[in-house]
């Protein structure tokens, strides 16, 4: 599926059941929306990630085998969100 990046460019992507997981190059994105999202097969957005702070965005992506995501911030948080929501499970602040 050919998906054209929201703001700036994709740094990675990664097949999921629901669609297409994106992360976004985070230099130059705009910090208060979120540069990690899932786009469907038809191109809608399903969701974008819910941050750990507004200042900060997403800068590494893994999908993990339990159906989470873990990901780390520009702001030092190392994350594990829902796959199917986008929502945070918890995330520790490591700098």
């Amino acid at each position: 599926m050919e998906i054209q990046p929201l703001r700036t460019s994709i740094e990675k992507t990664i097949q999921t059941m629901l669609g297409l997981l994106v992360l976004e190059q985070p230099n130059g994105f705009p910090r208060y929306e979120s540069n990690l999202y899932i786009v469907t097969a038809s191109g809608k957005i399903l969701w974008k990630a819910e941050k750990p702070d507004p200042n900060s965005l997403y800068s590494r992506v893994r999908l993990n085998d339990d159906e989470t995501i873990s990901a780390y911030t520009t702001g030092g948080h190392a994350c594990e969100l829902d796959l199917r929501t986008g929502k945070l499970l918890g995330f520790t602040q490591i700098a």
